[in-house]
């Protein structure tokens, strides 16, 4: 426990940190953290005995970065990348000695579960209001981080309703609504602290996002599980002490990532404020 709350409050600072200095010192670090995701993931699948394959996903993601960071064909190239990726990933297993269609969709998790969410993310970086982009940010961290939180203690000290057991047997009904009251507490007070500096967001669309992108963050919480259970193992690495690996902390921050990006797509595009 005590290494879990030392290695979490460090994460902290550091992400802070960079959300505060944003621009690149927010996505150098952020992208070498989603390689170390992919990484974990691919390791995982191989140690299992599959073979995935690799190359296309890194390309992707070493492509992205310029098209979202420097907006370079807007989202229209982004879908390039996404679907080139995972046309060069099926040919590739087609021409092996032995495809096997297991491999081919094992191959393409890294880029829908970690890639094309850290392209959301970069994408939030364009946000054109500094005050939007900020609360934007943190709150594709903080509201699944907090309902990580919420759903853990109440989980530990007040579940008993197995939620999904044949996939994590700790996780419970109890845990996962604290979760996202967490979740959703945390978009309030966020709004709260920005809404001052931010008058096209309206206090339903706080409780809406905290709702969408902590059902989101437990969902991706989820499906690692499920590739961890699929892969036999409990983390994807002990890169962090009491976490595990880098994917171990990111998994709920990458879905609901998505969920913040869509959604404000949607509710403020007509403002100009994304």
């Amino acid at each position: 426990m005590l290494k879990r709350i030392v290695a979490g409050s460090i994460l902290i600072v550091i992400l802070i940190t960079a959300l505060a200095l944003s621009g690149w010192w927010f996505t150098v670090p952020f992208m070498i953290c989603v390689s170390l995701s992919a990484h974990e993931v691919f390791r995982a699948l191989q140690n299992a005995g599959h073979r995935p394959v690799q190359w296309p996903a890194w390309v992707c993601m070493a492509a992205g970065i310029p098209v979202m960071v420097l907006e370079i064909g807007q989202n229209g190239a982004l879908l390039a990348l996404i679907a080139g990726a995972c046309m060069l990933t099926v040919i590739h297993i087609i021409f092996r000695r032995e495809p096997s269609f297991e491999d081919a969709l094992y191959s393409l998790i890294p880029t829908f579960f970690v890639a094309l969410p850290a392209f959301c993310m970069l994408g939030l970086l364009r946000t054109a209001d500094r005050p939007m982009r900020l609360m934007l940010l943190i709150a594709s961290f903080g509201i699944p981080l907090m309902g990580d939180t919420f759903a853990y203690f109440i989980g530990v000290m007040y579940g008993h309703t197995k939620l999904c057991e044949t996939i994590s047997p700790k996780k419970t009904v109890e845990g996962a609504a604290a979760g996202l009251f967490g979740s959703i507490l945390f978009s309030v007070v966020l709004y709260l602290i920005f809404r001052n500096q931010t008058p096209s967001v309206m206090l339903w669309h706080a409780l809406v996002l905290g709702l969408l992108a902590g059902i989101a963050g437990q969902t991706g919480d989820l499906f690692a599980s499920m590739i961890k259970r699929k892969c036999g193992i409990k983390d994807f690495s002990n890169l962090i002490p009491g976490h595990g690996g880098m994917m171990d902390r990111l998994d709920s921050v990458y879905w609901s990532t998505v969920v913040v990006y869509i959604c404000f797509s949607l509710l403020l595009r007509g403002t100009g404020a994304l």
